[in-house]
């Protein structure tokens, strides 16, 4: 471990909430943190984004936290723009077989799910700075338009005005306090997580009836449509999959993942008429979210990457099929130190 990032776990675990966010503004003042991050090996960090919105209130019911408003995404591009280097998902990807170099402080954008802000909010962001970026979509949300299934079920829990629920005979929940519907929803979630395909959407549906509390009609166009999709890729920003249902990979069966991984490759190459290697594992619910197995089912499946959501940049030797990504704040100045830190070493 450097000294920066010894400094940077010392400072954690001792400081009170006032004086670290002193030290975090004195750190990145100093550049400090910059130094460290060159004395460290080179490594890439990968940005998880979700969607853009205006005004993220109007949907907090259904996509709750993962909503960051225009201005601070706009600014937070800007910075990466102007403070790092962006590249894309080609040059981590050839970077980390050993087949080419990276600049110092390589960024990556990406994005999950598939939302219609993607297109008409975020890229025209990215295309007026020149930051390239990946869009993983979920080809069910797209083809259907709809939302994945947690924010379908979190708007359910949330808007439902039965006093109690019961999943199946097998446990009652309480839902007349918040902290009650938060527990039946996240158990829900557990359970879902582990299904796919015609299983997955049976239950989900079938939750909804049963809390009478489905999300309106209008919440279709919150996704993108196909031609949506093929209008980023016009751009040159890179398409990828993030599986036809949004499972949890690591808790299907083998055949399940397997059909996850090379269905929606196949659905999405047809559906753009460009070939599709790219993939990012889905996080609705329980850890881990990927194993060495469905790493191997997915190099079977013919992709290059595949992106998760554990914390680290992506460095030379990584396994391709394994990226790490690096969590962006609802700030401009979080995104920074979240950056500089990783790049020092500890990743967030």
């Amino acid at each position: 471990m450097c000294w920066g990032a010894l400094f940077l776990r010392q400072m954690a675990l001792r400081e009170p909430v006032g004086m670290k966010k002193r030290a975090k503004q004195v750190l990145l003042a100093s550049g400090v943190l910059r130094l460290a991050g060159k004395l460290r090996r080179k490594g890439a960090a990968i940005l998880m984004y979700h969607s853009v919105l205006e005004d993220p209130s109007r949907v907090v019911d259904s996509l709750g936290a993962m909503i960051h408003p225009r201005a601070v995404f706009e600014g937070q591009m800007e910075l990466v723009a102007r403070e790092f280097h962006p590249v894309t998902l080609e040059q981590v990807a050839r970077f980390v077989r050993e087949e080419g170099d990276l600049p110092q402080r390589s960024v990556v954008v990406t994005f999950d799910d598939g939302y219609l802000d993607n297109f008409e909010m975020a890229m025209p962001i990215l295309d007026r700075v020149g930051v390239p970026a990946t869009f993983y979509v979920t080809v069910d949300c797209v083809e259907n338009r709809r939302l994945p299934w947690p924010s379908r079920l979190r708007f359910s829990f949330r808007k439902t005005s039965r006093p109690s629920w019961t999943d199946g005979g097998a446990k009652t929940w309480e839902l007349t306090s918040e902290s009650g519907r938060e527990k039946a929803y996240l158990a829900v979630c557990d359970r879902v997580a582990q299904m796919a395909g015609v299983n997955l959407e049976s239950y989900v549906s079938s939750v909804e009836a049963s809390l009478e509390a489905r999300l309106p009609e209008s919440s279709s166009q919150l996704m993108m449509n196909w031609a949506q999709v093929r209008g980023l890729a016009d751009n040159g920003h890179i398409i990828g999959s993030h599986t036809m249902t949004h499972p949890n990979m690591a808790f299907l069966k083998v055949e399940e993942a397997r059909r996850e991984f090379v269905e929606s490759k196949q659905h999405m190459e047809t559906r753009l008429r460009t070939k599709v290697t790219h993939f990012s594992y889905p996080c609705p619910a329980l850890f881990p979210n990927w194993t060495d197995a469905t790493a191997e089912e997915s190099r079977r499946a013919g992709y290059e990457t595949a992106v998760t959501t554990s914390s680290g940049l992506a460095h030379r030797s990584d396994n391709p099929l394994l990226l790490k990504r690096v969590r962006p704040t609802k700030t401009v100045d979080g995104l920074r130190w979240n950056l500089e830190t990783a790049f020092a070493g500890r990743a967030v």
